[in-house]
């Protein structure tokens, strides 16, 4: 079997649900930046910036959404945001890191299984989350690094 890409579709115009990759709704990286000035490049949209009011609950609540929702269940989790905010790092890399392993191996492992363009909709799925994953990171670090107490600095 060929399981090549469909040929007149280049790999930056499949689509998934209607929108071509990169021009998602859910795409951090597309949308337009949104952020309070003194605020780190890679801040999460909406979200207050350090030392504004509640800054830090929404902070760990916008963790907590990055987060495999059992993490809402252990108390030092919800009672140390520093400790939430690394365990939030943690999981983003081993995240980045599982997708890119199953880009690896999907094509071999869903063949038999499913038709030739299941395997490709799991190929492109696995490359948004991948992209999403990444462009969450500096976003996750950034709240990490604030919660830590460093602050941006804006370049003049």
């Amino acid at each position: 079997m060929d399981f090549a890409r469909p040929r007149g579709r280049a790999k930056s115009t499949l689509t998934v649900q209607g929108a071509r990759r990169g021009e998602s709704s859910l795409d951090p990286v597309s949308r337009p930046r949104r952020r309070a000035p003194g605020t780190p490049p890679a801040w999460p949209d909406g979200l207050p910036p350090p030392d504004a009011p509640g800054w830090e609950q929404a902070a760990q609540a916008w963790l907590l959404d990055q987060c495999p929702p059992d993490y809402r269940l252990h108390e030092v989790l919800r009672r140390h945001p520093v400790v939430l905010a690394r365990f939030a790092r943690w999981h983003v890399a081993g995240s980045i890191d599982g997708h890119v392993r199953a880009l690896g191996l999907v094509r071999a492992e869903l063949s038999d299984a499913v038709p030739a363009e299941s395997v490709e909709a799991a190929v492109v799925t696995l490359e948004r989350e991948l992209h999403r994953l990444r462009a969450l990171a500096p976003a996750v670090a950034a709240v990490d690094d604030a919660l830590r107490g460093v602050r941006h600095r804006p370049r003049l």
